[in-house]
């Protein structure tokens, strides 16, 4: 196998989803985070992804963004801070400047030096990708980012992953896939992608039709991993 692209996930992969509960919370008048921001950022994350997995089922697809603030809605009743809504604000502006995992711009490189191909395939829609991407100041180290939005259905439909083979003029065998969400990694497999999941929680695998082919606890290593492919 000879790898030539290397697709990550956004979300939970290479930005930190929990960046804007734990840094509102850091700051004057947000006091009433300080102890379960945590907790609420699992929260909004869970209820962010069931909210795609459950349109994409019904045939309801929607902006990425009306989803996640579908999800931090729900999250903030959930967590006793229902009519803030100074912190729901702040919250959703630190969602577009989400910080990404320290060892990302570094490996992104390392890639890009080996002459491979690098891109996002995302859920966000293109506005949150890109500002996200800014943020980050990982727009030298990618190609490309694809959004769902292309195709108006979310992950993980095989329409999604047929983005990257067409923008890319590749063939399966030759893309790398990383994600951070399990589910996501084992429908890449299902593809026909080599998959990586980046179990940073130390989760059991889900149970489904596909598992991903190699777990790692960060993405420090995924340039070595893709030479040796």
């Amino acid at each position: 196998m000879t790898i030539t692209t290397c697709i990550f996930d956004a979300y939970g992969t290479l930005f930190d989803v929990s960046a804007a509960a734990r840094e509102a919370a850091g700051e004057p008048g947000n006091e009433a985070l300080l102890n379960i921001w945590p907790k609420l950022a699992q929260d909004w994350r869970l209820k962010q992804l069931q909210y795609t997995w459950l349109r994409a089922v019904a045939g309801a697809h929607d902006d990425f963004w009306v989803v996640t603030q579908n999800g931090l809605d729900w999250a903030i009743e959930n967590n006793g801070l229902g009519g803030n809504d100074t912190l729901r604000s702040r919250l959703l502006q630190l969602y577009w400047e989400l910080s990404a995992y320290p060892e990302v711009p570094a490996m992104l490189a390392a890639l890009k030096s080996a002459g491979l191909n690098t891109a996002i395939l995302s859920n966000g829609s293109p506005a949150m990708l890109e500002s996200a991407v800014k943020s980050a100041g990982i727009s030298a180290v990618l190609d490309d980012t694809l959004s769902v939005e292309s195709v108006g259905v979310f992950k993980p439909h095989r329409t999604v992953y047929d983005l990257v083979n067409q923008r890319f003029d590749t063939t399966s065998y030759q893309i790398l896939f990383v994600s951070s969400n399990g589910w996501d990694a084992a429908g890449a497999s299902g593809y026909g992608f080599h998959t990586v999941w980046v179990n940073r929680a130390n989760e059991p695998v889900d149970r489904l039709p596909w598992v991903p082919q190699t777990i790692l606890s960060d993405l420090t290593t995924i340039p070595e991993l893709a030479k040796s492919l």
